[in-house]
């Protein structure tokens, strides 16, 4: 049984930090291109980060500079560093491991950045 296990959401002031890990199980995550999305309330969901097999990394533009995203295959977790956080960043995020054949999805963790 797959489980992606979002985890680090939380009310955070504007211009403040949070890092958010994902922790996966019943997957050979070495494999996976791993990925952060988000949803912000009555907006649809949209892409904010991915990190390959190899390491290499993708951001959205609205993110670069800010965000940071990171895999410890180790540990099957990948990490989203988010500095310099805005209010139009909340949103509920979610990780996504993908693979031809395969798409997974975890349930979000809330991130509210509100003062």
């Amino acid at each position: 049984q797959v489980q992606l296990v979002e985890s680090g959401g939380g009310l955070v002031q504007p211009g403040g930090s949070l890092r958010l890990s994902c922790a996966a199980s019943g997957i050979i995550f070495s494999i996976y291109e791993m990925g952060w999305y988000r949803q912000a309330p009555g907006k649809q969901r949209e892409y904010v980060a991915g990190i390959g097999k190899g390491g290499s990394t993708n951001y959205v533009d609205s993110v670069k500079g800010r965000f940071t995203i990171s895999r410890d295959n180790t540990k099957n977790t990948v990490f989203l560093e988010m500095n310099s956080l805005k209010p139009e960043g909340t949103a509920v995020y979610y990780c996504n491991a993908k693979k031809y054949g395969a798409d997974y999805w975890g349930k979000g963790t809330l991130v509210t950045v509100s003062s």
